[in-house]
């Protein structure tokens, strides 16, 4: 079908090279294994078939490997896009990613830099399917986090890491102590 249930084996398996890329490219949603690759093959057809906007939604719990299958997704558009040297759109759109999980991850019993927000990742492509763009928007940061913590789970990390820079001249002001 069109939903894929992906397990996230924490740790890196050759199930994501170049070469599993071109295998799914071109091939039809059900003729090989699922995999995050037929879901992207199957949306870029329908883009270029139809001529219409596409969405792949990622959803699951805490550490479940949402945004490890939304880079591949986007490797995915990259290689078959001939955007991958190019560009390499994976690398620029994830560029913010430090500063963002930075301010928006935390500390939780399952992932140890588990993202508290979503992510909408908009990818432009030009009239010949090629990827010109990308666009990364956040939301629903979770704010509960702010006030409490469950035991063993830490707050967001941008509050350790101003902490551990109380003594710098430049946050003096910010009043912070160890």
């Amino acid at each position: 079908g069109i939903v894929l249930v992906a397990i996230n084996p924490y740790e890196q398996l050759p199930i994501y090279e170049q070469d599993v890329i071109y295998a799914y490219s071109g091939q039809n949603m059900g003729d090989m294994d699922p995999h995050i690759f037929a879901v992207a093959e199957e949306a870029y057809k329908q883009m270029a078939r139809d001529e219409k906007n596409q969405s792949i939604i990622v959803s699951g719990e805490s550490g479940a490997g949402k945004t490890v299958s939304a880079k591949y997704a986007m490797r995915f558009f990259a290689t078959v896009g001939g955007s991958a040297s190019e560009t390499n759109i994976e690398a620029k759109v994830l560029a913010s990613s430090p500063i963002m999980e930075a301010i928006g991850n935390a500390k939780t019993t399952r992932n140890d830099n588990s993202s508290r927000f979503g992510k909408y990742i908009q990818i432009g492509f030009d009239k010949e399917y090629h990827i010109i763009g990308a666009n990364m928007r956040t939301y629903l940061l979770e704010k509960s986090r702010v006030v409490f913590q469950a035991e063993d789970e830490r707050n967001y990390h941008i509050f350790y890491q101003l902490c551990a820079s109380s003594s710098l001249p430049e946050f003096k002001e910010l009043g912070l102590s160890k």
